[in-house]
């Protein structure tokens, strides 16, 4: 058995948990009458689920899988798969005791396999897979979340993701994308930072506070305790091994109401932590960084309801003393319903560019020129172009055929390395 498996921790859940899979699955096995209609693949359990959900009690499921291709330029030609499958519970302690504002309890449980097409086939910095990395099974979150004094004021607490509830477009207008640098929230935030996002997980507390029906504020305190990060004998450990010190992130939200809907989200946060200046023996005290994340509508259909134009923007900063990644620009548009018949279809496209920080060039001319060799002459960053398809199959599955043509992949390591072409097909599927 490989060492993913061996853990303690897991041995007291990985039990029901798969018991309650296979559970789950056998009503979608045993008839699929309704197969192409239900919400999700496993049904409602023959009441079991409604029944469950009505006392309190919510099960989730999902399980995306991400193959790439390299067809041209990178490393090599070949093809790369990659999963993730999550599950969770969630209890409704107002439903289940009576209690007046009782609050909800999140359990989630996540597990990655696979390989990356970024490292062995293409050689670049943004993951060509945003479900790759953390190849073991793990707890992602277990927290408590109410509202507190008002109904405006909502507090989360425990052991998450940060970037669960910030740094990213509620809308999830970013996840029609395959590609990290995309799908989720700037890339250079984690890169630089204590920030940590799904599934990397750590102790801390969020507040949200509805200031009117249009702006929010959110702000938050999170342990940083990168030697947790990816470590596979950490899965089931909530407690720091070693904290470094609290990452602070503060964030304003604007929601746009109307015809055309808009989403928009200023942010700043602050890692405490100790860090090593890039290009120095030294260290910084301290690191920050900032991001603007805009989802516009930017027309719709009179004749057709659901149809619409999407246009959404990125910009995120980090520090340039200690961030390898120092800027993120990101642009695109997603088209919904594209065609009649199609409602819950998407087109997207979208251009990313990633800055590498030029202390961190300079470093590696350094290097280079220690030893004698030289730094090829490259352009400034690494490139993203991306088009996909999303098909909604049914209610609970999503094909996305998708392209990425990634220019200039050996921008983070100094490397010259051809433009690659890369085809794409991800497969989500609710429980």
């Amino acid at each position: 058995m490989s060492r993913a498996f061996r853990f303690s921790g897991p041995r007291l859940l990985a039990g029901p948990l798969l018991t309650l899979t296979c559970i789950t699955l056998q009503p979608a096995l045993a008839n699929d009458a309704d197969l192409m209609t239900r919400s999700t693949l496993s049904g409602d359990w023959g009441g079991l689920r409604h029944q469950l959900d009505s006392q309190g009690i919510k099960f989730t499921g999902d399980y995306s899988g991400e193959t790439a291709y390299n067809a041209d330029g990178g490393l090599q030609r070949s093809a790369r798969y990659s999963q993730n499958i999550k599950l969770g519970v969630q209890f409704d302690l107002g439903k289940l005791y009576g209690l007046d504002n009782g609050g909800k309890v999140q359990m989630t449980i996540n597990d990655r396999r696979g390989n990356s097409a970024s490292e062995d086939l293409v050689g670049n910095r943004l993951p060509i897979q945003e479900n790759f990395g953390g190849l073991y099974t793990r707890l992602t979150e277990l927290s408590y979340e109410r509202t507190l004094f008002s109904p405006e004021l909502n507090v989360k607490l425990g052991y998450m993701a940060m970037g669960n509830d910030l740094g990213g477009l509620d809308s999830g207008i970013l996840c029609n994308f395959m590609n990290a640098g995309f799908c989720g929230h700037p890339l250079n935030m984690s890169g630089g930072s204590g920030w940590t996002n799904y599934p990397n997980a750590h102790l801390g507390v969020r507040l949200k506070y509805d200031l009117s029906s249009t702006w929010q504020v959110r702000v938050a305190a999170f342990n940083v305790d990168p030697q947790s990060n990816g470590n596979s004998s950490r899965a089931w450990h909530l407690g720091p091994k070693h904290t470094t010190g609290t990452v602070l992130p503060l964030e304003l939200v604007y929601k746009l109401q109307g015809e055309l809907p808009g989403e928009y989200k200023l942010g700043y946060y602050y890692d405490s932590s100790d860090a090593k200046r890039i290009g120095s023996d030294k260290e910084v005290s301290g690191r920050d960084g900032h991001y603007l994340l805009i989802d516009q509508a930017v027309w719709h259909s009179q004749a057709s309801p659901g149809r619409s134009m999407h246009a959404f923007g990125q910009y995120s900063a980090a520090s340039t003393a200690a961030s390898p990644f120092s800027k993120w620009y990101g642009v695109g548009l997603v088209l919904y319903t594209p065609f009649e018949g199609r409602a819950r279809d998407t087109i997207a496209i979208g251009y990313g560019r990633a800055v590498p920080n030029p202390r961190s060039r300079d470093a590696q001319q350094d290097a280079a020129a220690a030893n004698g060799e030289s730094v090829p002459n490259l352009h400034s960053a690494e490139q993203l172009i991306e088009l996909s398809y999303g098909y909604q199959a049914t209610p609970w599955l999503t094909l996305r055929p998708d392209v990425q043509y990634i220019i200039e992949p050996g921008a983070f390591s100094a490397e010259k390395i051809d433009n690659a072409l890369v085809l794409g097909l991800q497969v989500k599927a609710s429980f």
